[in-house]
Parts: structure tokens; sequence; C-alpha cells
């Protein structure tokens, strides 16, 4: 799992700098790169430097739990696993080993529509006794039958809520994809696409294959009244994930979204985008307890995760780093590094005197 010459992670930075020796560039440049200038890229992680915490002294921390629910969802964590495409050019396992490691660390997984592995391969790669729940994330395709046949099933194989992303009508300028002319190998393929043959065939115009999928199959006419029409074809509670404005997560809510992502896509959508965690108050306070709030973005350190349930997320999305604990070493890297986040999570908690999740409020932290 780890080379002769380097110690075992001790933070998920170090698992960045490791996964490095096991991705090509071109897979490299993929999964760490943002849209345009990359401001907003790096503004998410800076963004948490800018929040400064006010630690409780004198509680009783000797007995602490982590675990809390979304959805009504259980999580031993307040993590779920953000919605990643083509999993398996870091590891051949991608989305099953992924999966496996969240189910047994009870952390939740949103499956994106774009996996290397399939619907149903990824519903049944769980621990025994897991209850750690697994979204289906989705676009809405220009095909809407298309649409339709993977929500129906996502629900006959059991995940146990549809997340729509809506900040993605037209893919982002990522100039480290264009310039490498980002396509998948032959052998991997998108599992549950597998009609679309567009990714293994970069564009005549030197644009990547991802951006000829976007062009040609993801339906930039969507608007809110199709929220209506893709609940009415299952019952399982909708997200909205890609929302940065709190006039948009109140009209999300008013069109029946049970929970908001605060996202901007990891940085690869629109550069100088607000960061993530600079949007969660004005999401919070615009939903006003009307559906639960989630942060994506920006998520590398224990305290992060603090931080932002003191300022109003009910959990958080785990994104790159599940990538790099991935490249590393599979199912056992995706663990570990679930695992140093909890430990560090674990002990922020207690040096701010919150023995619960329901201990972490505002009170916690003031913008520096």
């Amino acid at each position: 799992m780890y080379n002769d010459h380097c110690l075992k992670p001790i933070n998920l930075l170090e698992y960045e700098q490791l996964a490095t020796e096991h991705l090509s560039q071109m897979v490299l440049d993929y999964y760490s790169s943002g849209a345009g200038d990359e401001i907003t890229l790096r503004d998410n992680r800076a963004a948490f430097a800018r929040i400064k915490l006010r630690p409780r002294m004198l509680i009783d921390v000797s007995d602490r739990n982590l675990t809390t629910k979304v959805l009504g969802q259980v999580l031993r964590l307040p993590v779920l696993i953000a919605p990643m495409a083509f999993q398996c050019l870091a590891h051949p396992q991608g989305e099953v080993a992924t999966a496996l490691a969240a189910s047994g660390a009870g952390a939740g997984m949103v499956l994106s529509t774009m996996s290397t592995k399939s619907i149903e391969e990824v519903a049944t790669a769980s621990h025994p006794n897991s209850e750690a729940p697994r979204w289906f994330q989705l676009y809405i395709h220009k095909d809407r039958g298309l649409t339709r046949a993977l929500v129906e099933r996502a629900c006959a194989a059991g995940y146990t809520a549809l997340c729509l992303t809506v900040d993605a009508p037209v893919l982002g300028r990522r100039e480290r994809d264009k310039r490498n002319q980002f396509t998948l190998p032959p052998d991997l393929q998108l599992a549950n696409l597998t009609s679309v043959a567009e990714l293994n065939i970069p564009d005549q115009q030197g644009e990547s294959g991802l951006f000829t999928y976007f062009a040609q199959q993801i339906d930039p006419t969507v608007t809110w009244r199709d929220l209506e029409w893709l609940q009415s074809l299952c019952p399982l509670p909708l997200v909205v994930k890609g929302i940065l404005r709190g006039d948009d997560a109140a009209r999300a809510v008013e069109y029946g979204a049970k929970a908001i992502i605060v996202s901007n896509h990891g940085g690869r959508q629109l550069d100088g985008a607000i960061a993530t965690l600079d949007a969660l108050t004005e999401v919070v306070e615009a939903v006003n307890g009307r559906a639960e709030v989630i942060l994506d973005g920006g998520i590398r350190r224990g305290v992060d995760i603090l931080k932002a349930l003191a300022l109003g997320a009910k959990a958080v999305l785990l994104g790159r780093p599940v990538l790099w604990g991935l490249a590393v070493g599979g199912e056992a890297g995706v663990a570990h590094v679930i695992e140093l986040l909890r430990d560090e999570l674990d002990v922020a908690m207690a040096l701010s005197g919150c023995a619960s999740i329901d201990d972490i409020d505002s009170s916690l932290v003031k913008r520096g």
C-alpha cells in the first residue's frame, strides 16, 4: 500500500502528496484541477482559515458521540463521500472500493451518474450490518427517457435519496483537461451509460471527451419546474446540489428539496464563485429549518468539519481526499482517509467542549 521510502500518511494532505506517485499526469490533473485560474478552487480551502474557533472549557467530554442523522438516515460521523466520476482511473475497484470503505466507516456515499462501476454493483458493495446511506447523483439529460431509467434503477437498487446537480448546465472551462484532451482509456466506460461512447473520443476541435459528453448529453434548458417532474418518478427524497445563494436555496425548498448541498462543484465550474463556507450561513438562514444543509468543498481536516457544523451544516461532503486514498491503497486507503478525518474531528470536538454533534453551535466560531 505504501512505498518503502514513505511513512504511512498521518493526514489527508500527505495522502494527496503520495497519490501523485500513483496517478498519470492526465488523471492527476483531472482529479485536482479547477476551472479558469482556479481562484474558487483555492478559496474553498482558504475560507476555513478565515474562521476562528472559540472553544468552551471545563466541559465533560470523556464520552464523545460523532453520530448524526441526515434525512433520517444514520451516519456514524457527519460525512458523506461526494459524487465523483471515473474512480476506476484511481484504482481498478473504483467506486466499489469507495463504497465498501464508506459503509465500513459508517459514512454515507453519493454515487455519480458518471461512475465507472454500475448503480447495481455499487449498491451491493457494503459491509455486513452497515446502515450507512447511499444516494444517487444525477444530471437531467436531454434524453428524458435515459434520466427516468437511471432514477428507476437507483430506486430499485435501494438508494435512499436522489441528488440532483444543478450547477452544470454546461461544463466549466477546465484548462488542464483541455490541454490534456482528457478522455477515458479504452478499457473503462461509463458503467451507467453504456450507450454513450463520446467520452472515448476526443473532440475534433481539441476539447476533452468530457466536454463533448456535456455538450451532447446534458440538458441546459432545465429549470425549477423540472424538479417536480424528477420527483414524480420515484418516492425518494430530493437533494439539490450546487446552491450558493439564499434565494436559490429557498426556491429549492419550495420545489420540494429535502436537503440542500452548498457546492461550487469543487471550483470546477464557475471560477470566481464564492467559497462554499462563505455561502453557508446565507443558505442556512434562507432554508430556516425547512431542509437540511450539507457543505461541499475544501474539507481536509476534522476541524474543518467542526467549523462547517458550527455554521449550520448538518454534514459535509468529502471529495478529492477520497480519490487520493483510493489511488494509494484502494478500499484500505479510503478507509484510512475517513479514519484520519474522524479522529481529527473527535479531538477537535473534545478540545472545543463538545461531547456530541448536537453540542456544536455558532457560538464556537468567529470570522477572523
